[in-house]
């Protein structure tokens, strides 16, 4: 599948493949459903491993079970059909060239610094790295070394080092320590070219930046999280073990305060709902209850969304008499005076018409999802628009689909339904 696109740049594949731009869980299920059709497949992602921000959740929502076992399926599944896969990691879409059936794309190759066929995973490089780095994996809850492997399941189980962080030749520590002669701080990026036949898109979400919301204490207090991090926090791969704690000072965490549409459903910041905030929420209450028999759960929202069989669960948590449902907007998030380390969440209680004040150990900011991918970023080339929320919009005629929340705010079950829908519509286009 290699030859040259005679500028000197490698070249691969055959027309009427499938591009597949993104690879967390929309990206992965379109290319697996689209791949064992026959197609090949090229999945570039532009981080170290697949399984983006899915491999980052403790549990699925809503059956509660880890997100390993589902994305462990898939990572077989790709290995058992290798003739049809060609993934890139550290990869981005550079440009893109030509009509629907028959598109020419760049790829620029991030250097690794290390190369995969040579790494075994055993962790030498890491133990003698002297540079820690912060760990985006936990987002930004604790540091890694410069050399690390992206997540205890990553895909590929190969290590990486972060050039930015590296000090390169100067320490070389690394390249010293490794058994297999696998590390080259040499490394530079590397472009080469695919032929295509259609395109989906699947660059997934980004939290909203909860450094905007300072009203709400999270520049302020470290014991103000948003909700992906208290995934992290939840997690046996996460930064505590687990543990849910207060960042500040380790201490259990058994008084939580959610604040729903933090950042969202508001004209300053996210204007749209993002459709699963509620139900992530709830999810998270049931870590800490589970966690802590005696604990106590504040959840702060204008409106409770749990659509369909949803709203089962949604009850199913709101009977536990640990969990306490606050119909209000939260004003602000303040440090208890009397020097207790807790925090305090002010809201005007709707229901009641009247002010209540609750004294917590941490509080959970439910930010909204946004598309990593926009018209700001959009890829030169690429023949596709986006809506006034950044939202990508498919261009059948170009042979161009959108799969997950590159197209709006889903969970994972929808998002996998509509990647299988957005593969069949690129098979359809690559064959006609």
């Amino acid at each position: 599948m290699a030859g040259s696109n005679g500028n000197g740049q490698a070249a691969v594949g055959r027309e009427r493949g499938i591009l597949v731009v993104g690879g967390g869980m929309a990206g992965i299920s379109a290319a697996i459903e689209a791949a064992e059709a026959g197609s090949d497949v090229y999945v570039v992602e532009q981080g170290p491993s697949l399984g983006g921000r899915v491999a980052m959740l403790h549990q699925y929502f809503p059956k509660l079970c880890p997100p390993y076992c589902g994305l462990e399926i898939n990572f077989r599944r790709i290995r058992s059909d290798h003739r049809h896969f060609k993934v890139f990691t550290q990869a981005q879409v550079e440009r893109v060239a030509g009509v629907a059936g028959d598109y020419e794309v760049t790829i620029r190759l991030d250097p690794r610094y290390v190369i995969a066929d040579r790494c075994i995973a055993c962790n030498k490089c890491a133990e003698v790295c002297p540079v820690e780095r912060p760990n985006a994996f936990n987002y930004g809850l604790d540091t890694t070394k410069a050399a690390y492997l992206p997540n205890p399941m990553a895909f590929p189980m190969k290590y990486v080092i972060d050039g930015e962080a590296c000090v390169g030749t100067a320490c070389s520590a690394c390249v010293e320590a490794c058994p297999t002669d696998a590390i080259d701080l040499q490394m530079t990026a590397k472009t080469m070219t695919v032929k295509v036949g259609a395109i989906v898109l699947a660059t997934g979400w980004k939290p909203y930046d909860a450094n905007k919301l300072s009203i709400l204490g999270y520049t302020e207090h470290r014991d103000v999280v948003s909700n992906v991090q208290l995934e992290r926090l939840a997690a046996v791969d996460g930064p505590t073990c687990g543990r849910i704690v207060r960042p500040s000072d380790g201490r259990e965490a058994k008084r939580v305060a959610f604040v729903q549409c933090a950042g969202s459903r508001d004209v300053n910041h996210l204007p749209y709902c993002s459709s699963i905030c509620c139900l992530s929420s709830i999810k998270e209450a049931t870590y800490v209850r589970a966690q802590y028999p005696d604990s106590e759960v504040f959840v702060f929202y204008i409106d409770i969304r749990a659509p369909g069989r949803n709203e089962d669960f949604y009850h199913r948590v709101r009977a536990d008499e640990g969990v306490h449902f606050v119909k209000g907007k939260v004003a602000k998030v303040i440090a208890d005076p009397a020097g207790t380390g807790d925090l305090i969440v002010e809201a005007d209680e709707m229901l009641s018409g009247t002010k209540r004040r609750v004294n917590v150990d941490l509080v959970v900011l439910a930010t909204g999802m946004q598309p990593s991918l926009s018209g700001a970023a959009a890829i030169p080339g690429l023949a596709v628009e986006f809506d006034e929320h950044g939202f990508a919009l498919e261009n059948r005629d170009a042979g161009i689909f959108v799969a997950g929340v590159a197209h709006r705010p889903a969970d994972v079950v929808t998002t996998v339904r509509d990647a299988t829908g957005a593969a069949l519509k690129a098979i359809h286009t690559t064959v006609h």
